[in-house]
Parts: C-alpha cells; sequence; structure tokens
C-alpha cells in the first residue's frame, strides 16, 4: 500500500528536519519594507511588524519549497523558528543602539567598495554598484542602511570573539581528534538500483495526486498594467537650449580651468658611449635647422626618440608638469617659433622647437559640452520628476482606470502578463512592485496602487486587470514527476525492510560481509576513513564519527541514509587516535585559528542568548498559528 506523505513526516525523520530547521535562522533576520498595524512580537517594547514576519516566512519558503509538504505541526514550529531569529536579530539591534556602536561613512564606504561585485579590475565602480541594486530591485539607501548594520552586527561579533582562547590542552586535543581515523566496513544499498525494479500503476499514480493536494500548484498570477516614472527617460526628454546651455558654461567656468600648455618638436641624441660626441652632433642638427633646413626632416631622419620621429619630432599638447625639469624650464621659457640646444637631460641631448603656446584658461565648451549637458538635464530631471509624481498622485484621487492617468500626464501604459509573487517581465523581481500588485486591495479590490518609489530611479502604480490563483496542475502533466516520486518513495522502503533484516541478522551474530551480501547490499572491505575522506558519502562519515568507540570484541554497528538517497549499515571495529606531528605546521596553525573563531562564536551566541534570557518578550501566538498572509 503506498505510503502517504504525511506519514513519512512522522517519527525520527521529523525531528532531525526540525532540528536543522532551526539553525539556519539564527541572526539572520529579513530587513524588509513591511509595515503595518499588528506585531508578531514586542521585544523590550520594540514591535516585530507582522508583515516582516510573514515575508520572512515567505522567502524561507521560497529557499527551500519542499517544506511545504510538512503538516500543520512542523510548520508552526518553522515559524516559530523564524520570528526566534528575528527576535535575537532584535535583540542584537537594541542593544547595539544602547551600548552607542557606531559606524561611520567612512568605514561604511570603504566596506561597500572592497565587495568584489561592485568591482571592475579590482576598483569599485559606481554604475556597476548602481546597475547591480537596480537589477535586484534595493535602494542604495536602503542598501547601504543594511550593511551599516551588519558592519555594527560585526564590531559586536569581534569585540566578543576576540576574547576566545583556546589552551594548548584542548589544542592537542582537538588535532587528535581531527587526525583520528575508524576502521569501518559498509554495506550499501542503491536507491536508484532498487527504484528502478519498482512497478507503478495507474491507481498508484491518482492515489497520490490525490491525496498531496499541497503539490503540483501552478503559480498566483496577475495580468498588470501599470505607468512608470523613470528618471533616465525624464532626463532624455529634457531639451537644453543653446543658449542655456552657454549661459551654463559661462557661470561654472572657474571649474574647467587648465593650465598653461605648449606644443613642440624635438629632436634626441643619446648619449651612447661618447657623450661629448653626442653634443657635437646635437649641435651641428641645431645649425643646420637654424640654416633653414626642415626640422621635422632632421627629426624623422636623426632622433633617437623613435616614439616622435616618425611625427617629425612631434611631441604634442604638453604642462609643464609633464615634461622633465630641464626640457620643461627650456620649452616653457621660450617664444612661438623658437629654435633651443642642446639641452641635455637624462636621457640625451634634445634640439627643441616651440610650434604653439595654449594660454591658461578655461577648457573649451566643445570639450565639457556633454558633461555640462548631463548635469543640466539631472537638475531639470529632479523638478520634472517631483511635478511628474505630483500629477500622478492628484488625478489617482478620481481615476479609476490607466487610461484617463496616462491622457492626464502623458506617461504611457504598460502591461505584463504572468506577473507572479517571484515578479515578471519587464518589472522584473522588483519586491516593492510585487508587494503592490498583491496588495488586496489591488489584486482582489480592483483598485489602483499608491505610488510606489521602485528604487532610486524609478517609481509607478499599478492595477490588476485579470487575476488567476494557483491552482493544481492536471494530472497527465506530471504524471512523469508522479511516477518517479513514487518509485524513490516505495524503493526506500525497500531499502529500510531490507536494512533492518541486515540489523537483525547482525544483532543474531552474522558476520557482516555475509549477511550484507544476502540482504542484497553492496559491501566494502574495511577500510580506515578519516573526518575528511573525499571518496565516501560525507553522510556516512559524519555518523561512524559520532558512534561511540567499539570495544575489543564488539564491533559498534550503524546506520545512516546517504546523501543520494540510499542507505548504509557500517561495522566500526576500532578507532586510531590522531597524532598531531604527523599534521604539518601551516595546518595545526590554521587548525588553531579555527578553534579560536569557532570558540568566539560560541560565546557571541552564548552573549544573545543571555539577552534573550533577560528580555521581556511577548509573542503573537495568533500570529504563528495563521496561515501565511501573503499567499
Amino acid at each position: 500500500m503506498l505510503t502517504k506523505i504525511r506519514e513519512k513526516f512522522t517519527g525520527g525523520i521529523a525531528i532531525a528536519i526540525l532540528a536543522l530547521i532551526g539553525i539556519p535562522f539564527l541572526f539572520f533576520g529579513v530587513d524588509t519594507p513591511f509595515t503595518g498595524n499588528q506585531a508578531a512580537a514586542t521585544v523590550n517594547g520594540s514591535e516585530i511588524d507582522l508583515m516582516q514576519f510573514e515575508q520572512a516566512y515567505r522567502d524561507q519558503l521560497q529557499r527551500n519549497p519542499t517544506w511545504a509538504q510538512l503538516p500543520d505541526e512542523y510548520r508552526v514550529q518553522i515559524r516559530q523558528s523564524i520570528l526566534d531569529s528575528l527576535i535575537r536579530t532584535r535583540l542584537v539591534e537594541l542593544y547595539l543602539s544602547e551600548a552607542g556602536y557606531q559606524i561611520s561613512d567612512e568605514q561604511l564606504t570603504a566596506s561597500i567598495q572592497r565587495i568584489p561585485d561592485f568591482q571592475i579590475d579590482g576598483e569599485f565602480d559606481m554604475e556597476t554598484y548602481k546597475s547591480l541594486l537596480l537589477q535586484n530591485g534595493l535602494d542604495p539607501k536602503r542598501f547601504e542602511a543594511s550593511q551599516r548594520r551588519q558592519l555594527r552586527e560585526d564590531q559586536l561579533r569581534r569585540a566578543i570573539g576576540g576574547t576566545a582562547l583556546v589552551t594548548p590542552a584542548e589544542y592537542r586535543r582537538y588535532l587528535n581528534l581531527v587526525a583520528e581515523q575508524r576502521l569501518v566496513s559498509l554495506a550499501t544499498f542503491e536507491v536508484g538500483t532498487v527504484a528502478d525494479s519498482v512497478e507503478v500503476t495507474d491507481a498508484m499514480v491518482t492515489t497520490f495526486y490525490d491525496d498531496n493536494d499541497t503539490m503540483f500548484l501552478t503559480d498566483e498570477e496577475a495580468d498588470v498594467e501599470f505607468i512608470e516614472i523613470n528618471r533616465d527617460s525624464v532626463m532624455e526628454s529634457i531639451a537644453i537650449s543653446e543658449e542655456a546651455l552657454r549661459q551654463y558654461y559661462e557661470d561654472n567656468q572657474d571649474r574647467y580651468l587648465q593650465d598653461e600648455q605648449r606644443q613642440a618638436r624635438h629632436i634626441l641624441i643619446l648619449f651612447g658611449d661618447d657623450e661629448d660626441s653626442a653634443r657635437a652632433e646635437a649641435a651641428d642638427l641645431l645649425a643646420r635647422v637654424r640654416a633653414g633646413e626642415s626640422f621635422e626632416a632632421l627629426a624623422e631622419e636623426f632622433s633617437d626618440d623613435e616614439g616622435t620621429a616618425t611625427r617629425g619630432g612631434d611631441l604634442g599638447v604638453l604642462t609643464r608638469s609633464q615634461l622633465p625639469d630641464e626640457l620643461g624650464g627650456a620649452i616653457f621659457a621660450m617664444t612661438a617659433g623658437d629654435v633651443d640646444g642642446p639641452i641635455k637631460t637624462d636621457f640625451g641631448f634634445h634640439i627643441v622647437r616651440l610650434d604653439n603656446v595654449l594660454e591658461q584658461g578655461p577648457l573649451p565648451l566643445d570639450q565639457v559640452r556633454g558633461e555640462l549637458l548631463t548635469e543640466l538635464r539631472e537638475r531639470d530631471a529632479e523638478a520634472a520628476l517631483r511635478e511628474l509624481e505630483r500629477q500622478v498622485s492628484d488625478v489617482l484621487f478620481d481615476a479609476t482606470d490607466m487610461q484617463t492617468i496616462s491622457a492626464a500626464v502623458g506617461l504611457d501604459v504598460q502591461t505584463v502578463t504572468g506577473f507572479t509573487r517571484k515578479g515578471g517581465e519587464p518589472i522584473g523581481s522588483n519586491q516593492a512592485a510585487i508587494d503592490a500588485v498583491f496588495d488586496e486591495r489591488v489584486l482582489i479590490g480592483g483598485e489602483i496602487s499608491d505610488l510606489i518609489e521602485l528604487d532610486a530611479t524609478r517609481s509607478a502604480i499599478f492595477k490588476v486587470t485579470a487575476h488567476r490563483a494557483a491552482s493544481r496542475q492536471p494530472l497527465d502533466d506530471v504524471r512523469d514527476q508522479i511516477v518517479d516520486a513514487i518509485r524513490a518513495q516505495e524503493a526506500t522502503a525497500i531499502i529500510l525492510g531490507k536494512a533492518e533484516r541486515l540489523l537483525a541478522a547482525l544483532d543474531a551474530g552474522e558476520e557482516f560481509a555475509a549477511a550484507a551480501e544476502a540482504a542484497g547490499a553492496t559491501v566494502s572491505a574495511p577500510t580506515l576513513l578519516s573526518r575528511q575522506q573525499p571518496d565516501v558519502d560525507q553522510a556516512v562519515v559524519a555518523q561512524v564519527f559520532m558512534s561511540s568507540k567499539p570495544t575489543q570484541n564488539s564491533p559498534v554497528t550503524g546506520q545512516v541514509a546517504n546523501s543520494d538517497g540510499g542507505y548504509s549499515i557500517f561495522s566500526l571495529q576500532a578507532v586510531l587516535p590522531g597524532r598531531p606531528e604527523s599534521i604539518p605546521l601551516a595546518d595545526r596553525d590554521t587548525g588553531k585559528l579555527e578553534l579560536a573563531q569557532q570558540a568566539g562564536a560560541s560565546d557571541y551566541f552564548a552573549f544573545v542568548q543571555a539577552l534573550y534570557d533577560r528580555a521581556d518578550i511577548v509573542v503573537s501566538q495568533d500570529a504563528l498559528a495563521a496561515q501565511n498572509l501573503l499567499q
């Protein structure tokens, strides 16, 4: 008879799942923009908003979709764990505020600039920073506020963790355990092999489908009309007259001052092995230039500066700081058309001709035109954005359809089909947009949303034109998934039965290898396992090293579910203590540091637990028992 999903989540398996559930939430509160009128909990007088709690619960379900299959009693325990995490996070925040922990703007900036995702070629890039935040629906102010909170908490972690000590005796015991080896025989049942032999009937498929009415659901969807106010679009639409541009240039000339620049040519004669000979050659070339020969032709033929010789010795436009002292001094003392030399520098002797002098003053308008146009558009965009937002807000009072608003403010109505609680193009996964669309007033009531700020550059209003509740996919569409699930489930039941018979045979005194082969398991020869054994399932390794040590004549038998769905029975026959001296010194030093960090983390958790034990905490039992309000 097919075992129901609900029956799978009972006994030891359910306890194991719930033991793992609480761990990931600890001190990882979810920072959300939700606000509401009810509290999921009150912590020393500070409320944890109900919608914040529901958002955290939804986020965890999205990360762990199989939890949606858990029975109600376990769902409540998951919600309790999430709320407990939010409470501990709030306690830390309150303590940091009371203790006066502060993060300066300079510290915050340096921290964000060190994040690799915001860097190009190892350097922080502002455009990349803004683009990534925009893609993830994050407002820079909120992101920076969350980073500031995290840095404050890191200060506290370091302050507490930095006092942790590891004694030599503790460390030696640690090394003994790390290097310990255990002699084990393994009998493994492969789920894939057993699953291939399971026959699945149409009746089994139908029963599974009927018994699991929360599985195989389509996403809840909405078809949406929206009007977006986009800063970039507003900027592009702003026309700047030439008169306004020139006036702005005149008003800001002092921002674009340039140093005096000079355009010159040179012929370079390197010292070589004979400095006097180089000087004489340079003097001869100077005489030939002054006698009327072409400077450009002589430079191309005789100059040892290969970079400029082909250009007739042209050095380009230069400032005083770009030239060596001797050469710069000469060029910036000359009058346009003068020829001078030989001038000695560290490179050799130079013959120089000054072609042009560009006086100190503002850069030409054409060189700064693009920058000035951007500044003017950004300035005017702020006023235009505020005016557009005001117009939209005014029209919202009376309008019942998006076309009326579109006509009034001159912005197009855009549409998105099949928008889900995970988002949808062209809006993307912006959480503020998702919250606005799935607000009950908008989703069910047919209202137009308030003007919602999506990020620092965009805001929008939304209207749902069609709503499709989550529904079950037809049986035929999910038949293959059900067959695979049944085979895996039946295979697991068969394997557990074989494992129980093997354990009974071992308890009756049968030899391990013979009993395992009789049960249909794959048997391995006795093997020495280390804690970092790469070729053995890590679930098996962990269980073996959690087992008690065997006596001389009595191996320890154990069982463990493998990571791939199979099952293993093991016989632990001996334990070999580790030898710290066999571990490389560098690895030992690293291990000591890691052990101290673990001790510091434990001290931090203990500190937070102490805050928790002393806190005045009131939890809403209704909030814990409620179904997810956001589904």
